[in-house]
């Protein structure tokens, strides 16, 4: 037989249940946001795309964007034509935080008897000062044409005008308050800097703290770099970029297992970013971000 509740009874355990199931609420939320906040491995999660594509980016979780020097501050031409620029990216949704694509013209070059570093660092300052002027912080300096060793060039003269160069473009940057950022290339794209642990070499000989190194997770997958190369790499490391090794496909269409980075980049205690540059379809933009941070919250 049951036994009815009074109505001042009735509204007292209505309360007093609303109460309890609140505080059950609050305890799994904050107990989830917690687990979240200590497994949080990476400031932002971006990609390199157009800003024309902004606003998709971000209703799918992209922070950030990584767009092309060229496209974006026009180093090559007028102020007038970089301001109308400009004033596109102001409307744009999401930060430039990084841009890529760095030294394009077929006429600059960083190595070999043909090397123009005085030409280089007017392209430099000018891509410097105008990325200020966007907000941006990141220029990645990967340029496979414009660094590429001509055949028969010793690579000791490679790697001391490499440095040189590196040594005069700091300032630079850090009168703009930039850092950038020396990427390694697969021996596909690039006969120079196919390792991270060269271009941690190369970095460190330029000594400047605004040339530091991007770890880029596809590159060293093609070039089988391992978790142990980064960890020996990681006094340099500023930013991180990734893509899966087959087809350099976006995280999560594959299923590379990027963990064992992640665990190197948790244990270094990695304060920065992480960008997708990567062949994708923009129905995988979102599940790519799900698995970036499942997988940095495994590691």
């Amino acid at each position: 037989m049951f036994t009815s509740i009074q109505t001042s009874d009735r509204r007292s355990f209505i309360k007093d249940s609303a109460k309890i199931l609140a505080a059950v609420s609050l305890g799994t939320q904050l107990k989830a946001e917690s687990t979240a906040q200590g497994s949080r491995l990476f400031d932002g999660i971006g990609i390199a795309t157009s800003i024309d594509r902004a606003p998709f980016m971000k209703e799918n979780g992209i922070q950030f964007l990584t767009c092309g020097v060229e496209d974006l501050l026009m180093p090559g031409r007028p102020v007038a034509q970089f301001e109308k620029r400009r004033e596109e990216v102001a409307a744009c949704p999401l930060p430039i935080l990084a841009c890529n694509g760095f030294i394009r013209p077929a006429h600059l070059r960083c190595i070999g008897p043909e090397a123009n570093h005085d030409e280089v660092l007017v392209w430099a300052d000018t891509t410097f000062r105008r990325l200020k002027k966007i907000g941006g912080k990141l220029i990645v300096f990967g340029s496979s044409g414009a660094r590429r060793v001509p055949d028969g060039w010793p690579l000791e003269k490679a790697d001391a005008q490499f440095i040189s160069l590196l040594k005069r473009m700091g300032p630079l940057a850090a009168e703009q308050e930039i850092t950038v950022v020396i990427e390694q290339l697969r021996a596909e794209e690039c006969n120079f800097i196919n390792h991270i642990e060269k271009a941690a070499t190369l970095v460190r000989a330029t000594n400047h703290p605004n040339i530091r190194l991007l770890a880029d997770l596809y590159h060293m997958a093609n070039m089988d770099d391992r978790p142990g190369d980064l960890e020996a790499a990681m006094d340099v490391v500023a930013h991180i970029e990734i893509a899966e090794k087959v087809e350099r496909t976006a995280p999560g269409v594959k299923g590379d297992d990027f963990k064992p980075f992640f665990n190197v980049l948790k244990q270094r205690n990695y304060r920065g970013a992480i960008g997708i540059e990567a062949n994708f379809e923009g129905s995988q933009v979102a599940n790519a971000v799900r698995t970036i941070i499942q997988q940095a919250s495994d590691s």
